[in-house]
């Protein structure tokens, strides 16, 4: 039995992208995705996301990470469920 966790992967992609220092990662689109990211921007956790368009038609969403003098402005991602 397969279990997916679409948000808890877009926070593992987050965590992971600022601890490399990655100016940006991608990730697959959904809406309820796009509801967090405007949250996080309108918050200031990350700079901007952006939605692309790949060339076999796939939506993805661009998210440019935050940093504050060199240190990422988002210090801890944890998932708290039940």
């Amino acid at each position: 039995m397969t279990l997916t966790d679409p948000i808890g992967d877009m926070f593992s992609r987050i965590r992971n992208g600022q601890m490399r220092s990655l100016d940006s990662v991608n990730i697959p689109s959904s809406n309820f995705r796009r509801n967090i990211l405007e949250i996080l921007k309108s918050e200031g956790f990350i700079k901007d996301f952006y939605i692309e368009k790949s060339e076999n038609n796939k939506i993805s969403l661009k998210i440019n990470l935050k940093y504050y003098e060199g240190n990422p402005v988002i210090k801890e991602i944890k998932r708290i469920s039940k």
